[in-house]
């Protein structure tokens, strides 16, 4: 029987301030390998928090968040860190790519996080670029690349750990129209592979893409649907 890769129990996530904000109130969610998921919502809606609670990043106030059928809570912070390092991939709206590095010492940097072994490094970067379409761009510097040009670098990046699940962040919020449609049709090609896709957007061009749109509204998923309804 296949194990979901995220597992979402009531999770809540209150702040102490005064008054209390509570940023997420009582989530379920499953999701399943090899799905693409979108989180659309309003600013201010939970959707950076729900990011952060599953990549992480920070901890529930209240439920269980089983990630590969694992309760994530039951490890320390150090614990934490080293699963967040093999199963967890991240893509942001800002690349962070070192300008004074070349897109391969870019990408080989992300191994230095997970403690991968510095044999075969360079030549599991180089795969990690051919398979966005950029192993000719390996020795160019970032600032000499076009933005969806940094951005494929950022997923080779992102897949050198060979997460199980990539959480993105608004990725195509700086690219215009044809390069953010090039990286979703890489985006696509990924869950093909059997990797789970987990993307935060507001863009409803961006959420349509995906195999099921979650809404968040004051914390709360208040809907899900089929994402080209």
């Amino acid at each position: 029987m296949t194990t979901p890769v995220v597992e979402l129990r009531g999770i809540s996530r209150t702040f102490d301030r005064d008054p209390p904000v509570h940023a997420l109130r009582g989530v379920d969610l499953t999701i399943w390998p090899g799905e693409w998921l979108a989180v659309v919502g309003p600013s201010g809606s939970g959707k950076s928090t729900l990011l952060n609670v599953l990549g992480l990043l920070d901890r529930q106030t209240e439920g269980t968040y089983l990630l590969d059928g694992v309760d994530v809570d039951e490890h320390d912070d150090l614990a934490r860190a080293g699963l967040r390092g093999r199963k967890i991939g991240f893509i942001f709206q800002a690349f962070h790519l070192l300008p004074h590095r070349s897109v391969l010492e870019n990408v080989m940097l992300a191994e230095l996080y997970v403690g991968a072994p510095r044999r075969g490094r360079q030549e599991r970067a180089l795969a990690a670029l051919e398979r966005v379409g950029l192993g000719d761009r390996a020795d160019f510097l970032p600032t000499r690349l076009s933005g969806g040009q940094r951005q494929r670098a950022a997923i080779a990046r992102a897949l050198m750990a060979e997460p199980s699940i990539l959480l993105c962040d608004e990725p195509t919020g700086n690219l215009d129209s044809k390069s953010a449609d090039n990286v979703l049709g890489i985006l696509g090609e990924l869950t093909r592979s059997g990797l789970t896709l987990i993307v935060i957007t507001h863009d409803e061009h961006v959420a349509a893409q995906a195999h099921r749109r979650v809404r968040i509204i004051d914390g709360q998923l208040v809907e899900v649907e089929p994402a080209n309804v």
